[in-house]
């Protein structure tokens, strides 16, 4: 008995939760999944600049939000690591005390995850939080949801990867699913609805859709950000950007997207739908490891700007909310989608992600499909009461 006792204690000792403070542990934290991803093919190293940059208070997401991170270790060894935060855009909006938890990434033990999810639990309720909800990495405007199915195929841009124990392990610590937010993948050769013609020429001479237009860039988007703002309002859980982040977007939109490939649709002179899309950066960074030195930012450049990457995301598309359900909406959506799969042809690109899409959001979902998209991820929101645990 007194055995099974120093033994028990032996095995807590060994596990230690540590709040990540100073850019020493930042750094541990930000590095710790290369270490559990070793031997997965589909995980892509994310870039060291753009995770400190992420996690760092010149993110204008911490001008609003409260955040900290811890890093699970046995002994020397980091075995996981997640984060709490606290957002106010989130309370102001929907007075409901839920806190958040993202970043999660943890070896395959029950043990690890219960250590983590329990720190993260308490300092939420220690602000007042009576519900946790998450993953999200940072907010509903980032990488967001737990991969639950989809592990085979590497994420485009600003989706994420897990590993298939993650979801179960998650569910053993109290949490149950929230919401579904599905990643639909669709070959741009693909064949537009025979319908698309038909419904093209009713919008005639009302309906123009347009390029971006790079001499009146902040113009333009002003107007996207007016459009998502609209569209998505009714939306679950959204939380609309500020000011700042939206111009920090605006930066990787000039700095890495054609304006061909944003399109700005008018209805009668009135803009009322929007989309952008992406190249797939994941895919030229895949074999950098993380790191654009010494030589990582030149095969970047080439891959980006000569050879071209062959796949790409749709991460927004909007329509007003004053047209959607209507056939007018579904129009003003596939009048965007279909131009937009002609540029991708022309760039050679063979794979263009849409998503993500609410589960529910059975009217987008069926757009989407129309124009030959097909289902390959799904990923997870997860929540729990804090009375709960």
């Amino acid at each position: 008995m007194q055995n099974k006792v120093v033994s028990e204690k032996i095995e807590t000792e060994m596990l230690r939760v540590i709040p990540v403070v100073g850019r020493r542990l930042m750094r541990s934290f930000i590095e710790l999944p290369w270490s559990l991803y070793a031997h997965d093919p589909c995980w892509v190293p994310p870039l060291m600049v753009e995770r400190k940059w992420h996690l760092s208070p010149k993110n204008p997401y911490f001008e609003h939000a409260e955040f900290q991170a811890w890093i699970a270790c046995r002994g020397e060894r980091m075995v996981g690591r997640i984060s709490a935060q606290v957002d106010q855009l989130h309370l102001q909006r929907y007075q409901d005390a839920t806190g958040f938890f993202g970043l999660l990434e943890a070896e395959d033990n029950m043990e690890t995850f219960q250590a983590l999810f329990h720190v993260a639990e308490e300092w939420l309720r220690q602000r007042g939080m009576n519900r946790i909800r998450g993953p999200f990495n940072l907010s509903i405007n980032d990488e967001c949801g737990l991969l639950v199915d989809g592990f085979d195929i590497p994420p485009p841009i600003m989706l994420g990867h897990a590993l298939p124990y993650y979801g179960p392990r998650v569910e053993e610590q109290g949490y149950a699913k929230e919401q579904d937010l599905l990643a639909y993948r669709v070959d741009p050769e693909t064949p537009q609805p025979r319908h698309l013609d038909v419904l093209t020429k009713r919008a005639a001479g009302r309906v123009v859709v347009r390029c971006m237009r790079r001499d009146h860039f902040n113009e333009d988007l002003a107007i996207i950000k007016d459009i998502f703002e609209d569209a998505w309002s009714e939306n679950w859980g959204f939380v609309p950007f500020t000011a700042e982040e939206f111009a920090e977007l605006g930066k990787n939109l000039k700095l890495l997207v054609d304006s061909e490939l944003v399109r700005i649709a008018e209805v009668d002179g009135s803009p009322a739908a929007m989309i952008v899309m992406f190249p797939n950066l994941n895919e030229v960074i895949k074999d950098l490891n993380g790191r654009l030195l010494p030589l990582g930012w030149l095969k970047l450049l080439w891959r980006l700007k000569v050879v071209g990457p062959k796949s790409a995301r749709v991460p927004l598309l909007g329509v007003r909310r004053c047209y959607q359900g209507s056939r007018l909406g579904a129009t003003l959506a596939l009048m965007m989608i279909s131009p937009l799969h002609e540029r991708a042809r022309k760039r050679g690109i063979k794979e263009v992600d849409m998503s993500w899409i609410l589960e529910q959001n059975y009217g987008m979902r069926k757009i989407i499909e129309s124009v030959g998209s097909t289902l390959y991820k799904r990923y997870r929101i997860y929540q729990k009461g804090l009375s709960e645990g």
